[in-house]
């Protein structure tokens, strides 16, 4: 029988890998999961998606979606039922907006705190200051509200958050001490939930032949 479940190329670790699976968590979709080893990348996504990230989403009808945050405006697209891509504070732009900083000045800024000795000339400490300028933004955000849009999740909230997680744990002890109480809050409720824990699970490096794994379970 032919597969009729989307295809998910993974990394757990992943950040971006990590929002798709929360939002095809939360949509209700099930696909067949497939971890991967990035140092071994399985030639059949190559095939999919060349430039060789995760996540990639392979669709029964030969569709190749190879964006993160396009996986997560897919599945939900197909379901929202917590209303993710409805927020209870401003407008879908600029919830989109918010995102949009996150994946390019932050991200950016990110790497270089994190992984200062791969870029010549980074020093972490410079890069971990210029990322405090999104961190300012969110502070001030959750000062007026429960989540970044409001008093319920929404797409900026789990699009964003693994990148905060990323950033938070390059030196812990530092921003737990950091001047950011309601990113710190804010983060530390979203670790927790249902769906950030519920997408966490360790699972086997994907072989051709394995037996499907079915996600959400």
């Amino acid at each position: 029988m032919a597969n009729t479940r989307p295809i998910l190329y993974s990394f757990r670790r992943c950040p971006y890998a990590m929002r798709a699976r929360m939002a095809i968590a939360a949509s209700g979709i099930q696909v067949e999961l497939r971890e991967v080893v990035l140092r071994a990348k399985p030639a059949c996504m190559l095939e999919l998606s060349p430039k060789g990230t995760v996540p990639v989403l392979a669709l029964p009808g030969g569709d190749v979606i190879d964006e993160s945050l396009d996986i997560m405006l897919w599945a939900l697209a197909q379901a929202d039922p917590a209303g993710w891509l409805q927020p209870d504070l401003g407008s879908y732009d600029e919830m989109l907006a918010l995102i949009s900083t996150c994946d390019a000045d932050f991200k950016h800024q990110l790497d270089r705190y994190k992984y200062a000795n791969r870029y010549e000339g980074a020093v972490a400490e410079d890069h971990r200051s210029a990322a405090e300028a999104y961190l300012a933004v969110l502070e001030a955000r959750l000062a007026d509200t429960i989540h970044l849009c409001g008093a319920a999740p929404s797409l900026a909230d789990y699009a964003v958050m693994p990148f905060i997680r990323q950033f938070a744990n390059v030196d812990i002890n530092w921003f737990a001490a950091a001047p950011y109480p309601h990113v710190q809050h804010w983060l530390s409720g979203m670790l927790e939930g249902q769906i950030f824990t519920g997408i966490m699970g360790k699972y086997p490096q994907w072989q051709a032949g394995d037996i499907p794994l079915v996600f959400p379970a």
